[in-house]
């Protein structure tokens, strides 16, 4: 079809500090530039995690400031923010309270009520949702609502081999009830899409990878920030292990803390760098006390996405144990820096550590083998070294989020054309 500009609607429960909200927001911000009217819609976004649009420099900070966020705002609004590499751009902003991440019968049917609503009152050409619990009903009402292209990525799998079954066979099932309702499925890794083909929630030809972007340019430009080295007090020659991961259960820390404790015992000058907050930490911190390791941890709390660049530019080599994840942001950031990573052989991540190659895979809740293959790359420089490059040729070419956003519009653009007529 010809490209004319497209009325697009993203859709994403809650808009933390993370990788499914970074994508969102980038996808967004590029079809933006690109010269597409854009809408996106989230509940709120509270807790430890952080607001991501409030850290954000694609946005300006005075667009932000009315946004809606104290607790007798209970009706959706308008914001319009301004982008910054154009003040001429506008991406509309609606927070509506009915969106939660938790299973609420009553909040959730307004949901779908409001978003059918506004989809009919607004005919957009494209809507495209994010996370699981927007992905299910905002798929439901632009499904009602007639939408002429439905699309859903998903970042990471509401089921995975960690949960409670009956649980897992639960969100199964609706996954493959929201996948009759869109017509094409999106997924930042293979992983995800041959999990869903195991479960058998729809065909193959449903489904496309299309890799999580991000903005590259500082992690491939990265060099040590002495200056913040000097700050956390970490000497010249102290090795750093990073982890960047909330401090949530499933992330990786009941791994991680076991880990840091083998690499110490062999060389006790060693920095843990944690990246991140959440309700574990002082579980962690307490772990740690226990283990007398207080000197060797280093928590810098949540850091902004603008930021991060200069903590990874520390470290000798990432560690990423998450247990749930679809294709880890972060170890795509530290591959770009030239850091080489570790982490365990699930979901996305062998897509992105090749084993020998651009780090190291283990098996999943493996502790001996992390650990070791950490000591390995700290002991050995001039192979970190050579796995940092190859993993930043790697990352380079399949990241950068203008690419994401260009595999999207030409999508977009394909499924209207294939599909133009199905409401008719």
């Amino acid at each position: 079809m010809d490209k004319k500009k497209l009325k697009i609607c993203h859709v994403i429960t809650r808009m933390i500090v993370g990788g499914a909200q970074e994508n969102t927001l980038l996808s967004a911000v590029g079809l933006v530039e690109k010269g597409h009217d854009v809408t996106l819609i989230t509940g709120p976004s509270p807790g430890p995690e952080g607001e991501l649009l409030k850290q954000s420099d694609l946005i300006s900070k005075h667009s932000l400031n009315s946004i809606c966020s104290s607790k007798s705002c209970t009706e959706p609004r308008t914001q319009s923010l301004s982008l910054k590499t154009d003040d001429k751009n506008r991406l509309a902003y609606i927070k509506t309270p009915h969106l939660v991440r938790m299973i609420d019968p009553i909040r959730d049917f307004l949901a779908y009520g409001y978003l059918k609503n506004y989809f009919q009152n607004n005919k957009f050409d494209v809507v495209h949702t994010h996370s699981s619990k927007a992905g299910i009903i905002g798929r439901a009402a632009a499904c009602s609502a007639k939408v002429p292209f439905i699309v859903h990525t998903i970042h990471g799998q509401a089921f995975h081999r960690y949960a409670n079954p009956l649980k897992n066979w639960f969100y199964k099932k609706l996954e493959w009830w929201a996948a009759k309702r869109c017509h094409t499925i999106f997924a930042v890794a293979q992983a995800m899409i041959n999990q869903c083909m195991d479960a058998h929630i729809t065909r193959s030809s449903k489904y496309k990878v299309v890799y999580s972007g991000m903005e590259l340019g500082p992690f491939l430009n990265n060099s040590p920030d002495v200056a913040l080295r000097d700050k956390l007090g970490i000497s010249k020659d102290a090795s750093v292990i990073g982890t960047v991961a909330r401090l949530f259960p499933l992330k990786g820390y009941d791994y991680f803390i076991p880990v840091a404790a083998k690499i110490a015992e062999k060389h006790p000058s060693t920095k843990f760098l944690v990246i991140g907050n959440g309700i574990l930490r002082e579980k962690i911190e307490k772990e740690i006390v226990k283990l007398g390791m207080e000197g060797n941890f280093i928590f810098v709390g949540l850091v902004s996405p603008n930021e991060i660049h200069k903590y990874i530019s520390l470290m000798n080599v990432l560690i990423h144990l998450s247990l749930r994840e679809g294709l880890p942001r972060a170890v795509v950031q530290a591959l770009a820096s030239g850091k080489p990573a570790i982490g365990y052989d699930l979901d996305g991540t062998p897509e992105v550590i090749i084993n020998g190659k651009t780090g190291y895979i283990a098996k999943p809740k493996e502790i001996d083998a992390v650990a070791n293959a950490a000591l390995k790359l700290i002991e050995n420089p001039k192979l970190a070294e050579e796995m940092g490059k190859n993993g930043r040729n790697l990352v380079k070419a399949k990241f950068d989020w203008k690419r994401m956003v260009d595999v999207l519009e030409q999508e977009y653009y394909k499924g209207l054309d294939q599909y133009k007529d199905m409401w008719n």
